[in-house]
């Protein structure tokens, strides 16, 4: 059975302007789960679906390397990370990577969030209006950054947040945004590299089990050191994401606006706020897309898959899929009340295993944080949401509201 094939023989611009709907739209015009088009000017195969996203994470069949566009790995995932590795080297990597994700970690990871949230609301209250994607971004930076062992004086959090900004907006942007990205990843990766450097210098001290020690002294399987430039790389593959958890923080801050009987739903409950956190993180966007390539020619329900073919698997898509997800464009938290969790089925993140897949390595730091943030949106400080633009553009990738989430009247909730 052939593949369904978009007539266009271009669809980028299309892809462009469509943004997060564009490969679910076209999965209900083909009605399948599963379609063909050419985009960046290569013919590439679309899925969505939790049969599909089971099939995309088998290592088996597909592989990581030079499936990303030269677009996103110059700017947001950088050149030789673990994202664009296939067995036994992304194995090692991997485990490198997980291996700091201990539930000890991760919990104080979320306690100096905790802290540097806290810590900021006296000066909310005085200031006036606050752009709160904004400020949680300065305050993840300054919280990862102390996590990881990476020393940040206080004039550098600005520039840095700035650049990891940059970094998250590019992947998909042309102009402006692309060379601020661009500019942005050069000048964190020289940063991260000299952290390194200094690291295995003995010229800096990185605690025991911190991000910036694991890196800096992982060996590769020929018992080598990480180049310093690939060592950068992952060094920020820890703390990009993080900072990438402003943006649904300002989701959940604007589901709370849209849905303002959550608020009480929440207080104090930890089982709520968790399910909540998920359904912020299935129904807002995040990026759109995973893509592989396929490692061998293979069969799957009739469909050819030649060797090589770029394939993308919708995680937008999928998480708004109806079969999966009854009415998805509804934002419903009560819907994870008894959700036994589902590798391939919610996938703001990726899907898969963690420890040997290319699953997100830092899902369990978003999972934390944002608990903590839904906490102090709703228990530790009341604040008024002034008039302004919360709308989504789903088709600008990342998207977010055009206002970066204004609020005011900020008090402490004794």
């Amino acid at each position: 059975m052939s593949i369904s094939t978009d007539r266009s023989p271009e669809s980028t611009l299309a892809f462009r302007r469509e943004g997060y709907r564009f490969i679910g739209d076209h999965c209900d015009r083909h009605g399948s789960d599963i379609f063909q088009t050419r985009l960046l000017l290569q013919p590439t195969i679309c899925l969505r679906g939790r049969p599909a996203a089971e099939l995309f994470y088998d290592p088996a069949r597909f592989v990581r390397h030079g499936a990303l566009p030269a677009l996103g790995r110059l700017t947001l995932t950088g050149v030789g990370g673990v994202q664009g590795l296939d067995d036994a080297a992304h194995r090692a990597r991997k485990a490198m990577l997980m291996s700091i994700m201990t539930p000890a970690a991760v919990r104080h990871l979320g306690r100096l969030f905790d802290d540097e949230w806290r810590a900021r609301v006296p000066a909310w209250a005085e200031s006036g209006p606050v752009v709160l994607h904004d400020e949680v971004g300065r305050m993840l930076t300054r919280a990862v950054c102390a996590w990881a062992g990476v020393p940040l004086g206080g004039t550098q959090v600005v520039r840095r947040t700035a650049d990891l900004h940059a970094m998250i907006e590019a992947p998909v942007a042309v102009g402006p945004r692309y060379w601020r990205g661009l500019i942005g990843r050069r000048r964190a990766e020289h940063w991260a590299g000299d952290l390194i450097e200094r690291v295995r210098h003995g010229a800096l001290p990185a605690p025991e089990g911190s991000a910036l020690r694991v890196i800096a002294k992982h060996r590769d399987g020929q018992g080598r050191l990480l180049p310093r430039r690939i060592a950068a790389v992952e060094l920020l593959n820890i703390i990009r994401p993080t900072v990438a958890v402003d943006r649904f923080v300002v989701f959940a801050a604007l589901a709370l606006h849209d849905h303002p009987s959550w608020r009480e739903r929440l207080r104090g409950d930890e089982r709520a706020i968790e399910g909540f956190g998920h359904e912020v993180r299935r129904y807002y966007p995040l990026f759109p897309a995973a893509a592989a390539r396929v490692r061998h020619s293979f069969e799957w329900q009739g469909h050819h898959f030649p060797e090589g073919r770029r394939v993308l698997l919708g995680l937008y898509a999928t998480n708004h899929h109806p079969r999966l997800w009854p009415e998805p464009e509804r934002f419903r938290p009560e819907r994870f009340t008894d959700w036994p969790g589902d590798a391939f089925s919610l996938l703001p993140q990726g899907g898969g295993d963690y420890f040997t897949g290319h699953r997100c390595a830092g899902e369990w730091l978003t999972i934390e944080l944002l608990k903590r943030a839904v906490t102090n949106l709703t228990g530790t400080m009341s604040y008024r949401v002034p008039p302004q633009d919360l709308a989504l553009d789903l088709g600008r990738m990342p998207t977010l509201p055009g206002s970066g989430f204004v609020i005011d009247g900020v008090r402490r909730i004794e």
